[in-house]
């Protein structure tokens, strides 16, 4: 077996990353909410936007992916104005309309996926921070101002064994 086929694959995903800042306006909101027994809140070093999930990807692809994902970006503010529970129980933060630099971006690293051989996904983008799963019930608490994230990048993340792992920061 060479060395390279030993590499464990990586589970990895797109997304926006908050600095401390706005993790902190994130894991505020996400205190306010009344959740249900059975609600499982997101941890606080977790809360983030996915623009793409890659699911598991061979590991000795790593340098590749890392390089490959590198794609013009426009800094831009995004307002997270809704709070709501879908129909499948998972709760949420979303704007009430995505900017322009958010959907380029979206559609940058769709075409960054393509290039690297791999398939985005199908269904229509839709931004949110998830807040909580097994949320069915829950309420936010009253509306408060949207919160306004002043996005200046976004990141590669590596999941393992429920850790998160920033890859590379394109910022």
């Amino acid at each position: 077996m060479d060395r390279q086929s030993s590499v464990p694959a990586a589970r990895l995903f797109l997304a926006l990353w908050p600095d401390p800042a706005m993790r902190d306006l994130l894991l505020q909101r996400r205190d306010a909410w009344h959740w249900p027994r059975g609600a499982t809140p997101v941890a606080a070093d977790k809360l983030h936007l996915t623009l793409h999930f890659l699911g598991a990807q061979p590991g000795e692809r790593l340098q590749e992916f890392i390089d490959g994902f590198s794609v013009p970006f426009e800094p831009f503010r995004l307002d997270l104005t809704t709070a709501l529970v879908w129909h499948n129980g998972v709760a949420v933060l979303e704007p009430d309309r995505a900017p322009p630099q958010l959907l380029a971006l979206h559609a940058r690293l769709a075409d960054a996926l393509v290039a690297l051989g791999l398939h985005p996904e199908a269904r229509p983008y839709r931004p949110h921070v998830t807040m909580a799963r097994r949320a069915s019930g829950a309420l936010p608490a009253s509306s408060g101002p949207p919160l306004a994230w002043d996005v200046r990048g976004y990141a590669l993340v590596q999941s393992t064994g429920g850790l998160y792992t920033v890859l590379r920061d394109y910022r």
